[in-house]
């Protein structure tokens, strides 16, 4: 169907003007979608931010019915942008809340395995320290998001992350 068609048929008979572009342009918006998500959302996290984007369209296509716009144009630049929103959001939503859980070692794991090694060095090194480095290279949060959890300043963050590292580089250089 063209795009003028399918403009027509959003604004005069909306359900099957979204049918139709679902049909026509599904795929496209998931792939969009799937690019940007694939390594932190869930198929459903996928699913439902293609279905935004649907919407979203449709929306933006009622509140502006004299505008001539290239559906597949718009389509993509809606999916990308809302699919680096829920990105942000999502892995905002990545809590640590529990990292005493991440301390404790399997039984079944070979006490010379270096993951754990690892893992009880930066434990060593005692709180904050082990939280903020834990935080940073596990979690992937920034500094300030680090101290807003912990109740400290963005650059005390930085200047303890600093010193964990020098410490645990010092204890390897040890061992």
């Amino acid at each position: 169907m063209s795009n003028e068609v399918l403009l027509k048929l959003l604004i005069e008979q909306p359900e099957e003007g979204i049918s139709v572009l679902i049909e026509q342009y599904g795929g496209y918006v998931h792939t969009v979608v799937r690019n940007k998500l694939q390594d932190i959302a869930s198929k459903e996290d996928i699913d439902e931010t293609v279905s935004d984007v649907f919407v979203m369209l449709w929306k933006w296509v009622k509140e502006h019915p004299q505008t001539d716009v290239n559906l597949r144009a718009m389509l993509a630049v809606m999916a990308k942008r809302h699919a680096i929103n829920r990105f942000h959001a999502l892995k905002k939503q990545a809590q640590c809340d529990s990292l005493d859980e991440m301390f404790v070692q399997p039984q079944d794991v070979s006490a010379t395995d270096e993951s754990v090694i690892l893992m009880e060095t930066v434990k060593s090194l005692g709180q904050p320290d082990s939280e903020i480095i834990l935080r940073r290279y596990y979690f992937g949060q920034t500094s300030r998001e680090i101290g807003d959890a912990l109740g400290l300043k963005t650059n005390t963050v930085d200047q303890k992350l600093s010193r964990g590292l020098k410490k645990l580089r010092i204890i390897f250089k040890e061992d």
